[in-house]
């Protein structure tokens, strides 16, 4: 990295105009630059970090008088970037001129309102003259002032002492996405960065998984580029008490010549390495001595295996593998502590398939501790999404209705006494003859997001002026699966195996990337939905013992049969992942597209109105305990076959 960091630098493509006191020599400017943030964020109250879709990022403050366009016109002149026919959003919400509702250290989105693939148009030179529409942040600026970021600031101060010495990152060459190690002046690892726009099939990933713009469905189709980040920073702000313990983690925006910059879409000519500012995920760097995926999980400690797992379920967790459970030796007698990483396809926004690899755990199978039951007990899902909406403004409705949901789900099974493994497997897909079935708790969401249907079909009633309702579309026919027979959910649907997933997980894709191209893909225009806010009592979400209930499973099993779902109810004909190598691939790039399945969507929890919401939880809760009973009914039933020989 040039020493010469004083001056203001051009790039191309993910740069922003600012000056930084990285040199280690001139202390009087950097004295400056601080006292000159202080007085901008005083003056304002307000300072935002607006990213296009291809990865162009710039901070700004803003004052009482600034609205949409103001925003845009400062984008353009700093960055000479094109703002016509274009949107500003924040999470779900579309801002049509007015910024009152976007607050402080708020990642804001430019997306064009029409759908156009390449993300070639060059970020050029600047030509404003006027300091308010330059970026003059530091190198490293935490998006957010949790108390929970004091860890957080302190590696901060650490790593901008190591940059001013010209200590380099360090490039991360596994993992499908980009990512650096930052380091301290002595030379260790402090933090792993993750930019959000260099996400697998994001425009700036150095690793020719391109195709995408920020904000289309990714890796997973309820996940949408870029936005794996927040996810992660999630994880952290609901791992209350370091309980299951995840790493310190945060959102920033921070500037280095490290961070690849692609030439379009495709990735093959990498521009010359310049200085570019990034929104990306910070997270703590755990030294450790190998993963789950190196090591036998005998010697796992249970309570590690239950508490990682709690929260697994808590954030629906679509991506639990060996490989992101880290393991640390402790002592000399064989004892180690696990620490959980890489939740960015966690809290998706709508329900599909999870992957747990601790549900083949023996430790799993054994019940919860009274202390893990007081922790599952004191979970609020209502506290949990207005914390998340404070700390994550970004964070889109249809992933607190997920969190709700399996909140919920995770409460009443552990209150009906099962373990670990059969709640994980409740929330588990099973493959038969080739084709994908709903989960149990997903034809549990099915029967009672009919029952509130059919209670508004026979009880009709005016909607609320105002009250909009959301059709969950992910901005691309991507994320609809292609479906065409009858879903038959029989009675012994519920007895399925608790140990024959069958599935391997995200972790090992690239040892079986597809790189062969769909065919007849069409293109929509990006839309912008946004989900009812939830207002729910606080007594409805009790763990206590349910009532008997007169609903049976067997007349929930019989009420599915012949069901046919409108959405997800066709046949899959999406290819399987296969190995080898595309014939129109170029420099071994590999487009979104040609990646990986559509997994179906069975239910969506977000396209319902506030007390359609309301009343699909009351009839979900009702269903639970037939459900568990079954479920409890299935196991014990298993046991008795095997014996005792297999207990852990």
């Amino acid at each position: 990295m040039s020493r010469n960091l004083d001056s203001p630098v051009q790039t191309q493509m993910a740069v922003a105009v600012f000056k930084t006191p990285l040199t280690g020599g001139n202390k009087m400017e950097g004295k400056h630059h601080h006292h000159h943030q202080q007085l901008q964020r005083q003056s304002s109250g307000r300072r935002v970090f607006v990213q296009t879709e291809t990865g162009c990022v710039l901070g700004m403050e803003l004052d009482r008088s600034d609205n949409v366009h103001t925003v845009k016109r400062r984008l353009q002149i700093a960055l000479n970037f094109p703002t016509e026919e274009s949107s500003l959003t924040y999470g779900d919400m579309v801002l049509t001129n007015d910024l009152s509702a976007v607050r402080n250290d708020s990642p804001l989105l430019l997306k064009r309102n029409f759908m156009h693939r390449s993300s070639s148009t060059p970020c050029l030179s600047p030509t404003g003259k006027d300091l308010q529409q330059k970026d003059r942040s530091g190198p490293i600026e935490i998006l957010g002032q949790s108390e929970c970021f004091s860890i957080v600031k302190q590696m901060v101060k650490d790593i901008v002492k190591a940059m001013k010495l010209g200590v380099e990152p360090l490039s991360v060459h596994s993992g499908l996405g980009g990512a650096y190690y930052f380091r301290n002046k002595k030379g260790q690892s402090v933090a792993i960065v993750k930019p959000t726009d260099e996400e697998p099939f994001a425009p700036n990933n150095p690793k020719g998984f391109v195709g995408k713009a920020l904000g289309q469905p990714g890796l997973k189709s309820s996940v949408r580029v870029g936005e794996t980040g927040f996810r992660e920073v999630a994880a952290y702000l609901l791992d209350y008490g370091r309980f299951a313990n995840v790493p310190p983690t945060a959102l920033v925006k921070i500037t280095h010549s490290v961070f690849n910059v692609n030439d379009g879409v495709k990735g093959n000519k990498p521009r010359e390495k310049k200085l570019v500012s990034k929104i990306a995920s910070f997270q703590k760097f755990v030294a450790h001595d190998f993963d789950a995926s190196d090591h036998g999980t005998s010697s796992f400690p249970v309570a590690s295996v239950h508490r990682i797992g709690i929260l697994d379920v808590r954030i629906f967790n679509t991506d639990r593998h060996g490989g992101n459970l880290l393991v640390k030796k402790l002592g000399t007698f064989g004892q180690v502590e696990l620490i959980p990483i890489d939740h960015g396809l966690c809290l998706p926004e709508t329900l599909e398939d999870p992957y747990f690899e601790w549900i083949h755990w023996p430790q799993a199978s054994l019940p919860f501790s009274d202390e893990e039951l007081h922790y599952i007990q004191n979970l609020d899902p209502l506290k949990d999404c207005e914390m998340l909406r404070r700390e994550l403004p970004m964070i889109r409705e249809a992933c607190l209705r997920v969190l709700v949901l399996c909140t919920v789900f995770l409460k009443e099974a552990a209150s009906y006494g099962l373990c670990l493994a059969e709640i994980g497997e409740m929330m588990t897909r099973e493959f038969r003859s080739g084709e994908e079935e709903p989960s149990e708790l997903e034809v549990v969401c099915i029967e009672a997001k009919r029952s509130v249907t059919e209670r508004d079909v026979f009880s009709p009633r005016s909607d609320v002026i105002g009250e909009a309702e959301f059709q969950f579309d992910l901005d691309c026919d991507e994320l609809e699966p292609v479906y065409g027979s009858k879903i038959q959910l029989t009675d012994d649907y519920f007895t399925k195996n608790p140990f024959s997933n069958g599935r391997s997980s995200l972790g090992k894709l690239e040892e079986s990337i597809k790189e062969e191209e769909d065919e007849d893909e069409d293109d929509e225009d990006i839309t912008e939905n946004a989900v009812p806010m939830m207002t729910m009592k606080n007594s409805f979400f009790s763990s206590a013992a349910f009532h008997d209930k007169s609903t049976s499973l067997s007349k929930l099993s019989t009420s599915m049969k012949n069901t046919h779902l409108s959405d997800t109810g066709r046949k899959n004909n999406t290819k399987p992942l296969t190995r080898g190598k595309s014939e129109n691939t170029s420099f071994g790039h590999k487009s979104a597209n040609e990646q990986l399945q559509v997994s179906a969507s069975f239910v969506k929890v977000a396209d319902m109105k506030e007390d359609e919401w309301v009343m699909f939880l009351e009839r979900f809760q009702e269903l639970l305990g037939p459900a568990f009973a079954k479920r409890k009914t299935a196991t014990l039933s298993k046991r008795q076959r095997l014996g005792t020989s297999c207990q852990f």
